[in-house]
């Protein structure tokens, strides 16, 4: 006799179903580039951050706000030689300028190209009040 319920049409448990699906999905999202990225914050912020996704500019507002935050150490050549004992790719905007105002007696202007002029000069006024303290 049948029983009654959603007809079977495949032998694989539901359970087995489901972690197909989420695999796949997951191979999807890698060949997109896409990452997942957990964050744990106060309700308040998470609240702000699930509304602001929603925003269609979302992600250029985001890019905008982590290159003000964040700085690619690879991308300037004297910060990478004064950040030679740091083994991650991007540091902290704040970590940048402390290494320069650190280590500002190794540092040749000279050899500072235009974009890490730009770097410095935009790092100096945001948390330097425009001087390098060296």
């Amino acid at each position: 006799m049948r029983r009654p319920g959603r007809p079977k049409k495949t032998r694989i448990s539901r359970a087995e179903q489901l972690r197909r699906s989420q695999r796949k999905g997951r191979q999807r999202d890698r060949a997109a580039g896409l990452v997942t990225v957990q964050l744990k914050l106060p309700d308040a912020s998470a609240a702000k951050l699930k509304a602001a996704a929603r925003d269609a500019n979302f992600l250029q507002q985001l890019d905008e706000f982590l290159a003000d935050s964040v700085v690619r150490v690879g991308d300037y050549p004297v910060l990478s030689e004064i950040a030679w004992n740091r083994s991650e790719p991007m540091i902290s905007a704040r970590d940048a300028f402390g290494l320069y105002e650190r280590n500002w007696r190794f540092v040749t202007p000279g050899r500072l190209n235009d974009a890490e002029r730009a770097l410095l000069k935009r790092l100096s006024e945001r948390f330097g009040a425009g001087l390098i303290h060296a």
